[in-house]
């Protein structure tokens, strides 16, 4: 025993390197083990909806899963397979997974969507964003009868990218990622939703992009996305790149114009209850009707111009947010949420606050104008440069007009948010 200890006393530098590995190495295994024992708890859980029993003449759920490999730096496709496909399979549903290899390859949404029961969604916010442009484009593209079935199909959202907004809305919060994927894996089996609003942004000649959190413009989001450059400063590369970019023109000013609509009034939702079938003669005898009679005019309703309402924007950051991430399922007006901040902010404030919008980038600071509205078209002087950021993807700066669409989709949550929700709502 003292010749060890004078071996180690002697040789303390080799002491100390390996004193540390081991304890990295235990750490390490610790870690592991525990990921393993989540990972069981929930193919367990899993296991037991799997083995409930249907009758033989109701099909499998179907679920169509849309992956996206190059999510997190590649890791998706691995994140995927050890903790969320095997709670899938065990669930009895019937799997049919769709990889988003290049950008587009979702188009192949509307091609399954008649024989899918549910729709899951395994990224991050781009994966959302383009699985979502295809599935609203096919909805407004469908016949009403159409539109009012696929609408209502539900849509699970598995967060495996860098960004994931949606997750703080449908799951709580969790530092450990494989107990993050395995509860928002789970929440979909359980089967309790909550309905979303969605923002349709249209240009004057482009398809209308939409958009589950919202739209920046502004200088807080151009320095926010050059944070990644300044990676060789560490903690320090988020004030640095909000820092360098007080270096440009001071104040930093974006000007417009905005016209706007107030909130609409919410309608109840009215039961789901199937109609039973009319007899054949009474089918025939409405659809000849139908094809003999004279289809009737719609009248458009059109807003007259004095319910809009109007204001110059001198602002060093505009956004427009739906209310996913304040969700309350008790609200009786619909209307998504306008912050124009004032421009009248110190470097120092601009470096601060730009820090905090990293972690929540929809916040409205004191002093901002907050504006409560259903539809808004933003004008942009001629010539003006720079970028949209729609659900942390980026767009043309560009005149567009916003338009909320309440409650358009359903996803899975995790049941205890739901109830958080009510409770919140009550109080």
């Amino acid at each position: 025993a003292v010749k060890v200890l004078t071996a180690l006393r002697n040789h303390w530098k080799k002491t100390t390197f390996g004193v540390c590995l081991l304890s990295w190495g235990g750490s390490w295994l610790y870690g592991r083990h525990c990921d393993n024992l989540l990972r069981r708890a929930a193919c367990q859980e899993a296991q037991a909806f799997g083995d409930q029993l249907i009758p033989s003449s109701m099909p499998l759920k179907k679920a169509t899963v849309f992956l996206n490999p190059a999510a997190f730096k590649g890791k998706a496709r691995n994140l995927f397979e050890k903790n969320a496909a095997p709670i899938l399979h065990l669930s009895g549903l019937d799997i049919t997974v769709v990889k988003t290899d290049y950008e587009g390859q979702a188009k192949k949404l509307l091609e399954l969507m008649e024989n899918t029961d549910l729709i899951i969604i395994a990224g991050g916010d781009g994966t959302v964003q383009e699985v979502l442009q295809e599935l609203c484009h096919g909805l407004l593209r469908m016949v009403v009868r159409l539109r009012a079935v696929f609408s209502k199909i539900p849509i699970g959202f598995i967060p495996l990218g860098k960004t994931c907004t949606l997750s703080h809305t449908l799951y709580p919060e969790s530092t450990n990622q494989v107990q993050h994927i395995t509860n928002a894996t789970l929440a979909i089996l359980k089967g309790e939703t909550v309905p979303l609003d969605v923002l349709q942004i249209k240009g004057e000649k482009e398809q209308p992009v939409f958009a589950v959190t919202g739209l920046r413009w502004g200088s807080y989001r151009d320095a926010g996305v050059k944070v990644s450059k300044y990676w060789y400063l560490g903690p320090l590369k988020t004030k640095a790149a909000h820092f360098f970019s007080t270096f440009k023109e001071w104040p930093q000013k974006h000007r417009g114009a905005l016209m706007y609509l107030g909130p609409t009034e919410r309608p109840p939702e009215e039961p789901e209850v199937k109609p039973s079938r009319p007899p054949l003669y009474a089918r025939l005898y409405r659809r000849l009707r139908l094809y003999w009679s004279s289809p009737p005019k719609e009248i458009p309703q059109e807003v007259t111009p004095d319910d809009w309402e109007e204001l110059k924007l001198s602002t060093i950051e505009l956004s427009i947010a739906t209310r996913n991430r304040q969700l309350d399922l008790t609200r009786i007006e619909d209307f998504m949420d306008i912050c124009i901040e004032a421009d009248t902010v110190s470097k120092g404030q601009f470096v601060n606050r730009g820090s905090q919008k990293m972690h929540d980038p929809h916040m409205c600071p004191e002093g901002s104008q907050c504006i409560q509205a259903s539809r808004c078209i933003l004008q942009l002087p001629e010539g003006t440069e720079g970028s949209f950021g729609i659900d942390n993807e980026e767009y043309e700066a560009m005149p567009v007009e916003v338009k909320l669409l309440p409650r358009k989709l359903r996803f899975f949550c995790d049941p205890r948010m739901r109830d958080q929700m009510l409770h919140a709502a009550a109080q």
